[in-house]
């Protein structure tokens, strides 16, 4: 089974990761966790290290845009439904049958 660590514990082993006074292998006996591990969780602490230096507001605006668009297309969905409804309607008051599709 696999282990799960939290992500203090794995914030606090890249970080030693990245200050470089101790090896993979010493870090690794160390928190008793295997090197690559280590390896990886150091080149994701750099790889979002400049996400925590964005504006606030920035990810903020980014999912209003995300739910605005997904209300206008909820929108859309049942504007169309109600059209088909109604076109079906109509279309058995002409033909007498439902409309094959």
């Amino acid at each position: 089974m696999r282990k799960r660590y939290d992500k203090d514990f794995k914030a606090k082993v890249a970080i030693e990761a990245m200050k470089g006074e101790k090896t993979l292998q010493e870090l690794a006996l160390q928190f008793e966790v295997h090197p690559n591990m280590i390896a990886q969780w150091k080149r994701q602490l750099i790889e979002q290290a400049a996400g925590l230096f964005e504006k606030a507001g920035k990810g903020n605006a980014e999912a209003e845009a995300a739910e605005h668009k997904t209300d206008q297309l909820f929108r859309q969905i049942g504007q169309l439904q109600v059209e088909n409804d109604y076109l079906k309607k109509k279309y058995k008051q002409l033909y007498g049958s439902e409309p094959k599709l």
